[in-house]
């Protein structure tokens, strides 16, 4: 399952961020490492946007970047 198909108000944990070059590299650099858990706060009501929070702060991700990262349901 991708980030663009979590669920909102729901914790994930990242299994890994797919996709090559900057996409990825901007990714990884912003935390979204694998088995980092992570919180979908909200989605925009026309999609577009997912708002994440990980490692203390808030991050809004295109739906273009939310599904290249990977994640499962923590339980």
């Amino acid at each position: 399952m991708t980030l663009l198909d979590a669920q909102v108000h729901t914790k994930y944990k990242v299994c890994g961020v797919s996709g090559e070059g900057n996409a990825r590299r901007r990714l990884l650099d912003m935390g979204f490492t694998p088995e980092c858990t992570l919180y979908v706060a909200g989605v925009a009501p026309m999609g577009g946007t997912v708002l994440v929070g990980l490692r203390g702060f808030m991050v809004a991700l295109r739906e273009d970047a939310a599904s290249l990262i990977d994640i499962e349901a923590v339980r």
